[in-house]
């Protein structure tokens, strides 16, 4: 089964999938964005080219676990991504640190400047996907 993982953003979003077997996650790159529905029907492609069964999103949570406005945005663009595709499962993974080890690793990397951003947000994606992986593995 196929899973993608999503880094939203709203100029960026961080796209990885899953191999066949769900054991590792391997990141595909950005899609360049202008809105939530430009986003929606670009994520729709991708699942459709890429035979993808479920999707995981990266859940923006405070640091006090609480969700805020940018948790509220994610759950909006799934919302509309349902709309679009009612029978695809949609998680939600805990991305509070995601972001913050994909630019460690860039840094670690000596990977800077437009690479930098485009990478950190695939990474970022990979690194949701893998933990998401991680936790379901039976």
């Amino acid at each position: 089964m196929r899973i993608l993982g999503i880094d939203y953003g709203d100029v960026r979003v961080g796209l990885a999938v899953s191999d066949p077997t769900g054991l590792i996650a391997g990141g595909i790159g950005i899609v360049k964005i202008s809105g939530m529905n430009n986003a929606v029907e670009q994520i729709v492609g991708v699942i459709a080219e890429r035979q993808i069964e479920s999707v995981v999103l990266g859940l923006p949570l405070n640091m006090d676990g609480s969700e805020g406005p940018s948790a509220s945005k994610i759950r909006a663009f799934a919302s509309k991504l349902n709309e679009k595709l009612p029978d695809l499962p949609i998680e939600y993974i805990d991305e509070r640190r995601s972001s913050i080890l994909a630019a460690d690793y860039m840094t670690e990397t000596g990977t800077f400047g437009k690479k930098r951003k485009e990478s950190v947000d695939t990474l970022s994606a990979q690194i949701i996907l893998q933990t998401y992986l991680d936790r379901n593995r039976k």
